[in-house]
C-alpha cells in the first residue's frame, strides 16, 4: 500500500529460499496468499543485519530514486487510468520490488567456486491490465535473482528491471521522466511518463511510521500526477493511450506492528486539482489503527504548492458494496465512502470493474476506480487506484 507496498515483502520472504534453488525461467506459484502478513511484515530473523527506518530519511535525488540494499526490501510502483482518443479506457499497475536475502543467497560448500548465480537480492514483478469497457482484467507476475544480468537496479540513469520488464529514464531532482516496458504473452504497456508536480514526502517529511515501535516505518515519498503517453496491449491490440500515472517510492526492514493484518490503500486524483492518498492499517478484527495516515495535496488560489499530512482520525472510511472472487472466493469492498469532516469532503469511490483481483504467488485486490462527491455545494469527481491487501 501505500502502496505502503507490504504484500511484496510479504511474498519475497515466502519465495526467497524458492528462488535461490529454482532453476532459471523457473517461478514459484501459490495464488492463495498463505503466509501471514503479521509475520511476513514486522519484525524478522535476521533484521539486525540490516538498517531500519526510524526517522525522515534525508531524501537526495536522483540517488534514492536507485536502491537501497542497506534495507530489507523496497519498491518501485506506478498505476494509471489511461483512455484511447475514442475513450475506450484501461487501468495499469505496473511494480518492481526488491528483497535482500540477508546473506550472500548461495553457499557452495568447501572450497568449490563460487555459483554465477550467486545473489543478495531476488527481484519481483507484477503487471496488470484492467480493460474496463471490454471488462476484462489480466494480470502476471515474473521473479529473477540480480545475477547475470537478469534483474537489478541502477541509478544514473535510472533503470530497475526484471528479465525485459522494465523502468528507465531520466530521474534526479529537478525532473522525473522514465519508460515502462513490460509485456506479456497476452497483455503489456509502452508508457512514457512525466512527472507534472512536486514530490509528496508522506508521513513526516517521508518517514512514513505505521506502529507504535519506531522502526515499524519506511521511507516513503509519490509521485502523484505524471502525464502518461503510450500503447497498451490487451485484447490481442495495441492501443494508443494517453492518460495519468502515480508512482509510489519505499523502502525499509520492519513495517507492521503486531496485530495488523492487511490494509485499504487509496490514491485519487481529483478534477478540483487535489491528489489524495490515505491507508487505512486493519486489525484483523476489521478496525483500523492509529497509524493509519495519508496526504492530500494540490495548489492553493496564489499558485503555491500544498501538502497536508491526514491522520487517521481525519478520514472517515465505510465499505459500501462487496464482491466475491469466483477464484479465490474471497470477498473485498469494492465500494466506499471517503469523508474528511474537517473539510466538509464526502466522495464515493467505486471500482471502475469488480473482477481486478491479482491471484499470483500473493493474492490482492488492487483495480482503477471512480471518483464522486461534493464538497458543500460543489460537485467533485475523480479517478484513482485502490489496493485492498489481507482479505
Amino acid at each position: 500500500m501505500s502502496r505502503t507496498r507490504w504484500w511484496s515483502a510479504l511474498a519475497g520472504c515466502g519465495f526467497a529460499l524458492c528462488l535461490v534453488a529454482c532453476a532459471p525461467g523457473e517461478s514459484p506459484r501459490g495464488g492463495d496468499g498463505g503466509l501471514a502478513l503479521d509475520r511476513a511484515l514486522g519484525a524478522q530473523s535476521g533484521d539486525e543485519d540490516f538498517l531500519k527506518v526510524t526517522a525522515a530519511p534525508d531524501l537526495r535525488f536522483p540517488r534514492d530514486h536507485g536502491a537501497h540494499p542497506e534495507y530489507r526490501q523496497e519498491w518501485w510502483y506506478f498505476t494509471g487510468n489511461l483512455a484511447t482518443a475514442q475513450g475506450r479506457r484501461f487501468g495499469y499497475q505496473a511494480t518492481i520490488f526488491r528483497f535482500a536475502l540477508g546473506d550472500d543467497g548461495s553457499s557452495t560448500g568447501g572450497d568449490e567456486e563460487p555459483s554465477a548465480w550467486r545473489t543478495e537480492q531476488l527481484y519481483m514483478a507484477h503487471l496488470a491490465v484492467s480493460d474496463i469497457d471490454g471488462r476484462t482484467f489480466a494480470a502476471a507476475d515474473r521473479f529473477a535473482r540480480d545475477a547475470l544480468g537478469l534483474a537489478g537496479a541502477q541509478t544514473e540513469p535510472l533503470r530497475v528491471w526484471v528479465e525485459d520488464w522494465s523502468i528507465a529514464g531520466a530521474a534526479d531532482d529537478a525532473a522525473f521522466a522514465v519508460n515502462l516496458q513490460f509485456q506479456d504473452e497476452s497483455m503489456g504497456i509502452d508508457l512514457s511518463l512525466v512527472a507534472e508536480r512536486p514530490i509528496v514526502r508522506q508521513g513526516v517529511d517521508g518517514y512514513s511510521r505505521k506502529g507504535d515501535d519506531p522502526t515499524n516505518a519506511s521511507a516513503y515519498y509519490s509521485l502523484t500526477r505524471l502525464r502518461s503517453t503510450g500503447t497498451v496491449h490487451a485484447g490481442g491490440t495495441r492501443h494508443e493511450v494517453t492518460g495519468t500515472s502515480w508512482f509510489d517510492r519505499e523502502w525499509g526492514t520492519s513495517f507492521l506492528a503486531p496485530g495488523v493484518a492487511g490494509w485499504d490503500w487509496f490514491s485519487l486524483q481529483l478534477d478540483d486539482g487535489r491528489d489524495l492518498m490515505f491507508y487505512r492499517l486493519r486489525t484483523a478484527q476489521g478496525a483500523s489503527t492509529r497509524w493509519s495516515a495519508g496526504t492530500l495535496a494540490g495548489y492553493d488560489e496564489a499558485g503555491q504548492w500544498q501538502v497536508r499530512r491526514l491522520q487517521g482520525d481525519d478520514v472517515e472510511l465505510t465499505p459500501r458494496t462487496r464482491w466475491r472472487s469466483a477464484n479465490s472466493g474471497v470477498e473485498y469492498p469494492v465500494s466506499w465512502t471517503l469523508r474528511l469532516p474537517a473539510d466538509d469532503l464526502a466522495l464515493e469511490v467505486r471500482a471502475a470493474l469488480e473482477d481486478q483481483e491479482l491471484n499470483l504467488a500473493t493474492r490482492y485486490w488492487e483495480g482503477a476506480v471512480d471518483v464522486t462527491g461534493r464538497q458543500g455545494e460543489k460537485t467533485i469527481s475523480g479517478r484513482g487506484y485502490l489496493e485492498l491487501a489481507g482479505y
